[in-house]
């Protein structure tokens, strides 16, 4: 059941003793049931978020979330060109923890509105840039998660082990994905600090003088750690008009080692969503989720076909032909981890892929997350409790999908609603662009999954 917005604001003095709360009102992020959040005025002027997890899962996420805010100290953050929320205190709502952070004002963009062009998609590079630039021992020190590029190739590897001894894996993608990760040269990139997952929802904007949409805040800081810089660009599989002006900035901006088929890797993290779909359908014992996985790994095996994410020239055939020769057990070994593989799939994540047919359909002001403003409550006794922050197709908002029934809902003119808006229309289109088309099946695949995810899985991650 969920919390109402006076119980969230009433964790707030328990975890800022000295603070009044003067008003609340419930901030709407589409963080798929994972989060009870508000927004709560305080008597000193200052506005912040409190957020409490719905579930075990969104238990991990927010403390994770809470160990990374605490490592971006005061000298991390000027190193940045953008804001992150601050962990301003911790309590609990009964068992469940709770955070309080401050809050970020701006508006977010969907993926697949992300317009091309100086603006919005050149402040994403620049921002991504500058996040993979911070020092490594940023991470280290804090004791969170490292992985070298020979430890993101095996966690890859297993995943496919894994779902290959599902069985339900099109032979197609098999070899697609098993020449890629026999391909020497996809491997070699600079470990780097990274989100860990970003999306487009990740990113706040702010309008600069000139007009252009400015990253002004950067959200979805639980998975901070070291790794594959191109896991924060996968998303960019669903903002294809765009994407070209992302990777240009990105790499014009980069401070690190050239990179040159980082927008492979992300490629591949991106349809490896799928499979980890279909491993946590299995592994869940959903039938349901697993025949729709293998629709999805169906229709992009088609959309993919004839295409490979490495050429010739980057693979060593003999040891594709070696990798496909091995053929895993109906089960994995008792003694390897396959669980980072098995539920980690993000329905946010697949939802990002496609572009929504009904948001196209005419809004110039399609602001999907909306704060719905509860009459202006004032505090008069002493609460207890904390939380706050994002959405990641959540802490991210996660743009709308089909079968949302609060999809068309419109946003107040509330400086509040900061999830999703279509931009698109301010700028001017870029010309069609054939490449673009290529994916598109592909894409297409996905909008099955988004009715399934919302209906019946999409409080999991």
């Amino acid at each position: 059941m969920a919390r109402s917005p006076l119980t969230l604001a009433a964790s707030v003095t328990s975890a800022l003793p000295r603070a009044g709360v003067v008003g609340v009102a419930i901030l709407t992020e589409r963080a798929a049931g994972r989060y009870d959040t508000a927004v709560a005025d305080l008597d000193d002027g200052r506005r912040v978020v409190v957020r409490a997890p719905a579930d075990s899962e969104g238990v991990a996420e927010l403390t994770a979330e809470a160990r990374a805010l605490r490592a971006l100290t005061p000298g991390v953050r000027g190193l940045l060109p953008f804001r992150a929320p601050e962990l301003l205190g911790e309590t609990g709502i009964g068992d469940t923890p709770a955070v309080v952070v401050d809050f970020l004002p701006g508006y977010r963009v969907d993926a697949a509105h992300l317009p091309p062009g100086r603006g919005a998609a050149t402040s994403i590079g620049e921002a991504l840039a500058a996040l993979h630039a911070l020092p490594l021992s940023i991470v280290r020190t804090e004791g969170l998660p490292v992985r070298t590029p020979a430890q993101v190739r095996d966690d890859v590897s297993r995943l496919l082990d894994r779902a290959e001894s599902t069985h339900r894996l099109p032979i197609p993608l098999i070899v697609r994905w098993r020449r890629a990760v026999a391909a020497e040269t996809l491997w070699r990139f600079e470990s780097a600090v990274v989100l860990g997952g970003a999306g487009a929802a990740s990113f706040l904007f702010e309008d600069a003088e000139s007009g252009a949409p400015t990253v002004t805040g950067v959200l979805d800081w639980h998975g901070l750690s070291v790794g594959d810089p191109a896991t924060d660009l996968q998303w960019l599989a669903s903002a294809p008009t765009a994407a070209e002006d992302v990777y240009a900035a990105y790499s014009a901006r980069s401070s690190r080692a050239p990179d040159a088929l980082v927008r492979e890797r992300a490629r591949l993290y991106a349809e490896l969503e799928f499979a980890k779909w279909l491993v946590h359908g299995f592994d869940s014992g959903r039938d349901d989720v697993v025949d729709d996985a293998v629709g999805l790994l169906e229709s992009l095996a088609q959309g993919v076909a004839g295409e490979d994410l490495v050429s010739d020239d980057e693979l060593d055939v003999d040891d594709a032909i070696a990798l496909l020769g091995r053929t895993p057990d109906a089960a994995p070994p008792a003694d390897i981890d396959t669980s980072m593989q098995t539920d980690a799939y993000d329905p946010a994540m697949l939802s990002l892929f496609l572009a929504d047919d009904e948001e196209a359909a005419g809004r110039d002001d399609s602001r999907t997350g909306e704060v719905r403003r509860a009459a202006p409550e004032v505090l008069t006794s002493s609460p207890e409790g904390a939380p706050a922050y994002r959405e990641a197709p959540t802490a991210l908002a996660s743009p709308p999908r089909r079968g949302a029934t609060d999809a068309a809902a419109p946003a107040p003119a509330d400086d509040l609603a900061t999830a999703p808006i279509d931009i698109s229309a301010l700028v001017r289109p870029a010309d069609d662009d054939p490449e673009a088309d290529a994916g598109r099946s592909a894409e297409a695949a996905l909008r099955h999954w988004t009715d399934q995810a919302e209906r019946g899985e999409g409080g999991t991650r």
